[in-house]
């Protein structure tokens, strides 16, 4: 199941024994853990125990095994977590076949996990790894870097959970300005929901989100890519105003604009999913997407003549050529003069 599913899960299905939590996405994985123990672990100090996955190899597996069949003393539930487990399919065999197959219902498994498992069962370490997800009696919650349509649910619930509602627009929008980033989107959203609290109000427009939140800075440069391919010079400087007002100095400017570029050219030439670029470039899933796009209004060879023309500026001012004030001057000339 996707994040976004797991508490209504758990209010529908109470605790299930054994929780498997896995992607890049830090901020559901943290939720998840969240979610379960403010409902489930009442005595942190005697009924919880957490365990270095890495560390956990052979008989080593017996401790944890012991641990969640340890009775909860004062907790509805015993909280046993363990990080980035990848276990092999003979050690799953061995030591963990009997808990995966009859888990004790009073205690809770948590494995969480940043690192997503390949198809073939292997990750980065040599060896054939224990498919978790696919043994019994296991909840699979996946936590990978989200696309833009779980984010907008994610807001929309959250929202309608406070008694505010938000359409596909506006969360849609908030999701843009902070760059599909959910630990800065969730600082947002709660943001928004108490100023909508304070002035009594019970729907999120437009307005108030741009009142309220300020575009990340990596939209921005978005912003001000969308204004370049469209030669709108007026944009372009306004933006430039913008980005220099919460600290980006011309040197800094050009550097950004320089990885843009180089991103844009990047992304160009790969064929694949979203998704699959954004994993092999360990980039933002919204990133590549939004490259894609912008990709598209430029074509391959001015985002090549763009590229390097910013970086040649840089260039020149590292080297005593240019000042970086003329530097940024000159890149601004040859993108619409």
């Amino acid at each position: 199941m996707k994040f976004v599913e797991l508490k209504k899960h758990i209010e529908e299905n109470g605790a299930c024994p054994i929780y498997f939590c896995e992607g890049e996405e830090a901020y559901f994985r943290d939720k998840a853990e969240f979610f379960l123990k403010s409902k489930f672990l009442q005595d942190a100090t005697l009924d919880y125990a957490a365990f270095d996955g890495g560390s956990l190899k052979g008989p080593k597996l017996s401790s944890l095994v012991a641990a969640v069949n340890c009775f909860p003393f004062l907790s509805e539930k015993r909280f046993v977590k363990v990080t980035d487990f990848y276990p092999t399919e003979e050690e799953y065999d061995k030591y963990l076949k009997e808990l995966f197959e009859n888990p004790p219902q009073y205690s809770i498994l948590f494995i969480v996990n940043s690192q997503k498992k390949t198809e073939s069962g292997r990750t980065a370490e040599k060896g054939k790894k224990a498919i978790l997800q696919k043994k019994p009696n296991v909840v699979y919650v996946d936590c990978a870097r989200s696309d833009e349509e779980t984010i907008k649910r994610w807001i929309y619930l959250t929202c309608k959970r406070e008694g505010v509602f938000a359409d596909g627009i506006v969360c849609g929008k908030i999701a843009s300005y902070c760059v599909n980033n959910m630990s800065r989107i969730a600082m947002e959203t709660e943001k928004l929901l108490t100023y909508l609290k304070a002035k009594d109000l019970t729907k999120l427009t437009d307005e108030i989100v741009d009142e309220v939140v300020y575009p990340d800075s990596e939209y921005k440069i978005f912003e001000l890519s969308n204004a370049v391919s469209r030669r709108d010079f007026n944009g372009y400087q306004k933006i430039l105003k913008e980005l220099s007002a919460k600290g980006y100095d011309e040197a800094a400017l050009l550097a950004t604009l320089c990885a843009h570029f180089k991103g844009l050219y990047e992304v160009s030439g790969m064929r694949g999913s979203d998704s699959e670029v954004a994993a092999a470039l360990s980039m933002n899933q919204y990133a590549v997407k939004k490259n894609r796009e912008l990709a598209k209004k430029f074509g391959r060879a001015r985002i090549t003549y763009l590229y390097q023309s910013v970086f040649s500026a840089i260039s020149g001012f590292k080297c005593g050529e240019l000042t970086q004030t003329s530097a940024l001057q000159l890149v601004t000339a040859k993108i619409f003069f």
